[in-house]
C-alpha cells in the first residue's frame, strides 16, 4: 500500500515538475521611455526586440515591457512591486536618465537604484543594471556624481552591468526619432546587438537558481 501512494504521488507530481522546468524564464524590462518604446510599434521595443534575438539564438525566453515613459527612479521604486511580478526570473534596470534630466541630486538616484537591486536581489531575482550618463550640461561635478551609481550599485549587490544603455546610439541622427534623444527602430536594434553577450550572462545566472 506505502508503495502504491509514493508511486501515485510520484505520477501526479512529476508532469507538474516537467512543465515547470519548460517554462520559459520571464524577463522584466524595468525602464523609461528609452526601454518602453517611445513612438516606436510594439514590435520595435527593446523588450519585443530582445525577445525576438534571444529566441533566435535558440532561449527559452519571455520579455515582459515595463516601461513607463517619463519614469524616474522614484517611481521606479514606487511601483517595484507590482511591475515586476511572481514570476519574474531577471529584471534588466534600465533607470536613471529622467532624474538627469530633471537635475535630480545623484544621492536620490543612487538611493534610489540601490534599494530597487536590493529588494529585486532580496527576491531571489538576478539584474542586469544598464548605465546611463549625465549630460555634459549638467557641469562635471553633476556628471562625477552621477555618471558612477550604476557600476558602483552593481558592483555592491552582485549584479551584472551593462556601462551605458545608449551605447553606439547617443547622438547619431540616423538611430534616433527626431527629438534626438530617443532611439528609433533601428537604434534599438543596435543596443539589442550590444547587450546580448551580457543578457545571455543574466538568464545564465537566472537558469542556474
Amino acid at each position: 500500500m506505502y508503495r502504491f501512494v509514493i508511486a501515485f504521488i510520484a505520477a501526479i507530481l512529476l508532469p507538474v515538475a516537467a512543465v515547470a522546468k519548460d517554462e520559459p524564464l520571464q524577463v522584466v524590462v524595468l525602464g523609461d521611455s528609452l526601454s518602453a518604446g517611445y513612438q516606436l510599434p510594439p514590435e520595435e521595443a527593446f523588450p519585443a526586440q530582445l525577445q525576438k534575438a534571444l529566441r533566435d539564438r535558440g532561449h527559452a525566453v519571455t520579455v515582459v515591457n515595463a516601461g513607463v515613459s517619463g519614469d524616474t527612479s522614484s517611481g521606479g521604486l514606487s511601483r517595484l512591486d507590482w511591475s515586476v511580478g511572481a514570476k519574474a526570473s531577471a529584471v534588466i534596470l534600465e533607470l536613471g536618465a529622467n532624474d538627469a534630466l530633471r537635475g535630480i541630486s545623484p544621492e536620490v538616484t543612487r538611493k534610489n537604484i540601490d534599494a530597487m537591486v536590493n529588494r529585486l536581489s532580496e527576491r531571489g531575482v538576478d539584474v542586469l543594471v544598464a548605465g546611463m550618463l549625465a549630460p555634459r550640461n549638467l557641469g562635471d561635478e553633476y556628471a562625477a556624481a552621477f555618471d558612477p551609481i550604476f557600476a558602483d550599485v552593481a558592483e555592491a549587490h552582485g549584479a551584472l552591468h551593462y556601462p551605458f544603455f545608449l551605447e553606439g546610439v547617443a547622438l547619431d541622427p540616423k538611430l534616433n526619432l527626431a527629438d534626438g534623444m530617443h532611439p528609433n527602430g533601428e537604434g534599438v536594434s543596435v543596443i539589442v546587438s550590444n547587450m546580448l553577450p551580457v543578457v545571455e550572462e543574466l538568464l545564465a545566472r537566472a537558469a542556474a537558481r
